[in-house]
C-alpha cells in the first residue's frame, strides 16, 4: 500500500507520525535497547511507573516449567524448506505465508490454532518462514498516554493484517502466586495477569498464568477494546511454555491504538457459563474502548478472585498426562468446550477420546 493511499484511508482523528515528528525521534526507548526497534514515549517529558523490561516470558513464583528452558527437539529440514508433511515442527498446515503473515486470522475461523514454530536446535536456515515470533519487534510501536486509559501502545507505521505485533512477554506464574497477587489488589490497582487456557485432552486444561506487572514488555501497555485490532495465538518456539503473540487482525493505520480483547473471545467460542461468570459481584471497572459493540465494562476471569482457601480445595492436579507426553492440569471451575477429535497439542495424530486443541480462551 503506497503512502497516498495509507493518507486516504486514515480515519479521523488519527495522526500520522509524519505530523508528529518528535513523538518518536530523539525519544527515550521504554524498551532500555532490548528489542530490536526502540519503542518511544509521548508526550515529550512523561515516562511510566518503573518496571523491569524484559522482551521474553521468564521465571516467576510458582511455575512448574522454566520458559528460557529448551525441551523441543529440532527439526532436520536443510535442503528443503519446513514443510507440512516434512517438517516436524509444521505439524498441519503451513503457519504463515510467504509474506510472514499468519494465515488463520479471518473471523470464519471457530477458533484460534496454536502455532509450533522451529526452534534453536532445528537445522533448517534462520531465514525459514516459520520463524516469525521468535525475531521479535518489526515495527515501530509506541508507549502514550490516553484520555480516559491510562497508557496506551500504538502502532508509528502501516502494519497488514495477519503480520505479528509483539509479545505479551512477563514472569510465568504458578497459580497459588496468581492467586495471592490478585488479593493483594486494590479497586484502584490494573491487573496485568492473563489467564491461558488451552483444552487439550479429554476435558483436561493446560494453563499458562503470564503477570508483566513488575517484569514485563510493550504489551503490557496494550488496553482492552470490544472490537480489537489485534489477536492473540499461544506461540510454542523452545518449549511448551506458549509465548502470547500477538498478531494484526487487520489491517492497522499509522497512528493507530493498538488493543486486544481481554477476555480472549475474539476468534474463539464462549460458552453461557463465561457470561455468567462476567459479574459475579466483582466491582466492574469501565470500559472506554469507543467500539459499537462496547459491554460498558472491561471483561475479567473471576475464577482468579475466588478466596485462596476455596481454591486450594477445589484445584487439583491431574496426574494423568496426555497420551502424547505432553502436561496437562484440570480446573474444576471451567465448564470445558465442545472440542474435535483428531489432533493432540503436540500435533500428533490420536484416536478418541484425545482431543485437537481447537479452542483457547483468556482473562484479566
Amino acid at each position: 500500500m503506497s503512502a497516498e493511499a495509507v493518507k486516504k484511508k486514515r480515519p479521523v482523528g488519527v495522526t500520522a507520525p509524519e505530523e508528529e515528528p518528535e513523538a518518536h525521534k530523539g525519544q527515550l526507548d521504554v524498551a532500555r535497547g532490548l528489542e530490536n526497534l526502540p519503542v518511544s514515549v509521548w508526550p515529550r517529558g512523561a515516562w511510566p511507573a518503573p518496571f523491569q523490561y524484559t522482551p521474553d516470558l521468564v521465571l516467576g513464583p510458582g511455575a512448574d516449567i522454566d520458559p528460557t528452558q529448551i525441551t523441543f527437539p529440532g527439526c532436520i529440514c536443510v535442503k528443503t524448506p519446513c514443510f507440512p508433511g516434512t517438517c516436524s515442527c509444521v505439524r498441519h498446515d503451513e503457519n504463515y505465508d510467504d509474506n510472514m503473515c499468519l494465515r488463520d486470522t479471518g473471523l470464519e475461523a471457530k477458533y484460534a490454532k496454536p502455532v509450533f514454530e522451529c526452534n534453536v536446535l532445528c537445522q533448517c536456515s534462520d531465514h525459514c518462514r516459520n520463524r516469525v515470533v521468535q525475531k521479535g519487534l518489526q515495527f515501530h510501536l509506541q508507549v502514550f498516554q490516553t484520555d480516559k486509559k491510562g497508557w496506551g501502545l500504538r502502532t508509528l507505521e502501516f502494519i497488514p493484517k495477519g503480520r505479528y505485533v509483539c509479545e505479551y512477554a512477563g514472569e510465568v506464574l504458578g497459580f497459588s502466586e496468581v492467586q495471592r497477587r490478585i488479593n493483594l489488589q486494590t479497586t484502584y490497582d490494573s491487573n496485568y495477569i492473563i489467564a491461558l487456557r488451552e483444552h487439550v485432552y479429554n476435558g483436561q486444561v493446560m494453563e499458562t498464568f503470564v503477570d508483566p506487572t513488575y517484569v514485563g514488555n510493550v504489551g503490557r501497555f496494550l488496553n482492552h477494546s470490544c472490537e480489537p485490532n489485534l489477536l492473540m495465538i499461544p506461540v510454542r518456539i523452545d518449549s511448551m511454555v506458549p509465548k502470547l503473540a500477538l498478531f494484526a487482525a487487520k489491517d492497522i493505520l499509522p497512528g493507530e491504538e493498538l488493543s486486544y480483547d481481554y477476555s480472549g473471545r475474539f476468534l474463539n467460542l464462549m460458552d453461557t457459563e463465561d457470561k455468567e461468570r462476567l459479574d459475579n459481584g466483582k466491582l466492574r471497572k469501565p470500559c472506554y474502548c469507543g467500539a459499537k459493540s462496547c459491554t460498558a465494562f472491561l471483561p475479567y476471569d473471576s475464577s482468579l478472585y475466588c478466596p485462596l482457601e476455596k481454591a486450594s480445595l477445589s484445584r487439583q492436579d491431574s496426574e494423568d498426562p496426555c497420551k502424547c507426553g505432553s502436561p496437562a492440569s484440570v480446573f474444576p471451575s471451567c465448564k470445558p468446550l465442545t472440542l474435535k477429535e483428531g489432533q493432540c497439542l503436540c500435533g500428533k495424530q490420536l484416536a478418541p477420546p484425545c482431543k485437537e486443541n481447537s479452542h483457547f480462551y483468556l482473562g484479566t
